[in-house]
């Protein structure tokens, strides 16, 4: 059953489940909660409160928040915000999870409340600023196709086009694939939900990457190795982490695209959940 946390500004739907240590769930732009529908059982059974967050004016979420910039848009900072009062609410403090853009909004939220947040993974975290990568243009398929279909989301406000994104974006499908992707379109059908996801290029990860030397909690930084968001996964997660503090950070590599939890919940489980027994607090109970 959808729980709902009321905030200035809307209301953030959500999935609690679980108890334990709390552990907040956070997607990306143009998708909802049910991308992390795999990895929820999974951190539940081995012993965190986990709490699945829509992104304010996706999912359930309501629509037509004030954004700190003052235009309409949705910013990492907007979105940390949103993630900090759920926290709150909650009773924190909490590991922030944090897919592409709330994956800046992880480290935003880290840097700005660290009473709150005890430490913090990024799944292909949108963090810094993008420049566009000429030459992998001609060279890395993976990265070419990806970037067209993201700049023709944007610039022609395709669902067509957003859901062709999507099948590059899973180089592997998962058995329930067709059925997750049918449900993300159904949801941007619905009136206002399309323009809320558009709000979510209007800003760039400038405000997330000001906020790097700023992170003082442990930060794991998960790459899909076939993302084709970036031409060098690795490399972006490796200078994500060089820009935070010293030993503040780390790198983990996983086989799939832009979406391994969605693509293989269990392979990102097994990064997440040791991460979360060294920083997340004692478990209820742990598998095994």
């Amino acid at each position: 059953m959808t729980e709902f946390v009321t905030l200035d500004g809307g209301r953030i739907a959500c999935d609690v489940i679980g108890d334990g240590p709390l552990v907040v769930l956070s997607h990306g732009m143009g998708t909802g909660r049910h991308d992390y529908r795999h990895l929820v059982p999974l951190l539940a059974d081995a012993g965190y409160r986990v709490v699945n967050v829509d992104m304010r004016g996706h999912g359930e979420s309501s629509l037509g928040w004030p954004s700190v910039t003052g235009k309409a848009a949705i910013s990492r900072t907007d979105v940390a915000g949103d993630l900090l009062g759920v926290i709150r609410h909650l009773g924190g403090p909490a590991v922030i999870v944090g897919h592409s853009l709330s994956g800046g909004a992880a480290t935003v939220a880290a840097a700005q409340a660290p009473e709150l947040v005890t430490a913090i993974v990024e799944i292909n975290p949108f963090t810094r600023a993008q420049r566009l990568d000429v030459g992998a243009l001609f060279t890395v398929r993976r990265y070419r196709r990806g970037l067209a279909r993201l700049m023709g989301t944007t610039l022609l406000k395709s669902p067509r086009v957003w859901r062709s994104y999507l099948d590059i974006a899973y180089p592997g499908k998962p058995d329930d694939y067709r059925r997750h992707v049918d449900g993300i379109m159904a949801t941007l059908r619905q009136p206002g939900r399309w323009e809320e996801f558009m709000k979510t290029g209007k800003t760039t990860p400038a405000d997330a990457e000001a906020h790097l030397s700023g992170v003082r909690c442990p930060a794991l930084v998960i790459m899909g190795s076939e993302d084709p968001d970036f031409s060098l996964p690795v490399a972006e997660g490796e200078t994500i982490v060089a820009a935070m503090p010293p030993g503040i950070g780390r790198v983990a590599v996983v086989d799939g695209g832009h979406y391994p939890h969605s693509q293989s919940g269990d392979q990102v489980a097994e990064l997440i959940i040791p991460f979360l027994r060294n920083h997340a607090g004692k478990p209820v109970r742990q598998v095994g």
